[in-house]
């Protein structure tokens, strides 16, 4: 910016200030206010940025008026670094209410330091990262894919009942005494004394975990403390595993196993679950089958010299000697060659009236799609302790291997198929029962590599499932991670995937397309209505 335009932000920062001293400064290491002197980015230097560069002055003018600096500086440390974005936010909201033309402004600003903190998230330590997902949180924006992590994540959610109280604070003293209260809690999570398993991350697609020294909590340093000169800036070895997600990978998978129950059910079971489906789905399934068939015969290739007679030809062919082509075909879109493969949880959550609605959607859905000509298969997951895989591993940790870099130790994945692509016998649905845990990324994979095995034009993957990723001897965080990283690595092979709830929302956090079912008993028509809306839609 030239002379004239620092001038008038100068005077800008004045007039909102309320001191006829304060003066406008850009420098590299700016967003800061040092006394009356208001420092400002120094990639803000043009006029492209100049709402922007407004918005920053907005708000550390108001920080100048509204904000008791000497209590903001005898707060220790780790609290003043917290209670500065707390007063931020604070002071912003009374400028607003002086001066409602700052929002856009502000907003500028937001835009702006979102892009700076992108550019430099793997270059900072993980007290500024916090930092600014509480100004995250505070300014009501939603965090990018990039600045998740399960430390993170824990973090915030166990302070976000602090952060509630935060825009009740009337005056600086106020911020600081809430500031305190945050990094007490933080630093008692980060030491483990709080169980972090109790705190679910946000609903947002597909977070980064960053390296594994930030993936875990460790009691033997501060999450604040001030870092020193080059740690905020990872090695080269730690920062190839930055942004990679984190896999959840068994010792063994030598004891897991897949049972095809196709056709091996009760009958008269099979028939009775079908008839109680057909009482829920019929409809939809008859709206699904116009909607496609209308799809199918709109589309025609008309002037072909054979085919069905093309109606609005008729009159070339009689006033135009040697017109031959009056004919038409019709022209199907390939709307049923789809594949959709049904994932259900069989974890022991699922237990009751969960997995006897889960039993029925899969008679709904099984039933239809043959019905309708699409190819259909039909799946179950569970894990469970197996104790010849205990022994397996109690035998490979005295071989001297290292549990470092797995999940998953004493259980076995126990897969049930109920109907195959190439059978229309579904009465293995009535054998549809629960386990134990969900690991769902594996399951998920090999529900996918069966449906990839299957040539469709299209493929779908319906999972239901009423909770996170469980084991009994994995990592959480490292189950959700690897969910998602199945789930990112699946839709670029093409499968479209649908996640349903029962009862629960996880599937927000982990799916591109997900519903929740929070009436039970709506769980066939729901789960049909939703991938009906599938089939019928174009990718």
């Amino acid at each position: 910016m030239n002379d004239d335009a620092s001038e008038s932000l100068a005077r800008l920062a004045r007039t909102l200030a309320h001191r006829h001293d304060v003066q406008v400064r850009f420098a590299s290491d700016g967003p800061a206010l040092r006394g009356d002197v208001i420092v400002l980015p120094g990639d803000l230097a043009d006029a492209a940025s100049a709402d922007a560069a407004i918005g920053y002055i907005d708000m550390l003018a108001a920080r100048r008026r509204f904000c008791d600096l000497n209590a903001l500086a005898e707060a220790d440390a780790s609290t003043g670094f917290v209670a500065e974005v707390l007063e931020d936010r604070r002071v912003c909201e009374r400028l607003i209410d002086a001066y409602p033309g700052t929002v856009s402004f502000l907003s500028a600003m937001r835009a702006q330091r979102e892009t700076n903190i992108h550019t430099r998230w793997h270059d900072l330590s993980w007290r500024d990262r916090l930092r600014w997902r509480i100004e995250r949180l505070l300014w009501n924006e939603q965090p990018s894919a990039m600045e998740r992590s399960p430390t993170l994540d824990a973090a915030v959610n166990i302070a976000s009942d602090v952060l509630r109280e935060s825009p009740a604070s009337e005056s600086t003293q106020d911020s600081v005494c809430v500031a305190s209260r945050l990094v007490e809690r933080v630093r008692a999570l980060w030491a483990g004394g709080i169980n972090t398993m109790m705190f679910a991350v946000d609903k947002d697609d597909t977070p980064d975990l960053e390296s594994s020294a930030d993936s875990s909590l460790s009691p033997t340093s501060d999450p604040f403390a001030e870092p020193s000169d080059g740690e905020a800036a990872p090695p080269p070895s730690q920062r190839a595993h930055i942004g990679r997600p984190v896999r959840s990978i068994p010792i063994t998978t030598a004891f897991d196993r897949i049972a095809d129950l196709t056709g091996k059910g009760d009958p008269g079971a099979w028939r009775k679950l079908r008839s109680a489906a057909r009482a829920q789905t019929e409809p939809l399934k008859a709206r699904l089958e116009r909607a496609l068939k209308a799809d199918e015969q709109t589309h025609w290739r008309r002037e072909q010299e054979r085919g069905e007679l093309d109606r609005p030809s008729l009159a070339r062919l009689a006033t135009a000697p040697g017109y031959r082509t009056p004919f038409r075909l019709a022209h199907i879109r390939p709307g049923r060659d789809a594949a959709v493969t049904l994932l259900i949880d069989r974890s022991g959550s699922m237990a009751g009236r969960k997995i006897e609605l889960a039993r029925l959607c899969a008679a709904a859905i099984g039933d239809a799609l043959v019905q309708l000509g699409f190819a259909a298969e039909i799946l179950g997951y569970s894990s469970i302790e197996d104790p010849a895989m205990r022994d397996f591993h109690a035998r490979w940790l005295a071989e001297g291997h290292a549990p470092h870099g797995y999940n998953r130790f004493v259980e076995r994945l126990d897969f049930e198929v109920y109907k195959r692509f190439d059978s229309e016998n579904m009465s293995g649905l009535a054998r549809i029962e629960c386990g134990h845990e969900n690991p769902d990324g594996e399951a998920l994979s090999w529900a996918a590599d069966r449906l990839l095995a299957r040539r469709a034009h299209r493929r779908i993957l319906m999972v239901l499932q009423d909770g996170y990723p469980a084991t009994g001897d994995g990592d959480p965080a490292i189950l959700r991670s690897d969910l998602r990283a199945r789930i990112g690595e699946l839709s670029g092979r093409g499968i479209e995937l649908i996640g349903v709830g029962i009862l629960d929302d996880a599937v927000e956090t982990f799916y591109p397309r997900s519903i929740v079912v929070e009436q039970i008993q709506q769980l066939p028509t729901a789960a049909f209505d939703a991938l009906g809306q599938t089939l019928l839609s174009r990718r």
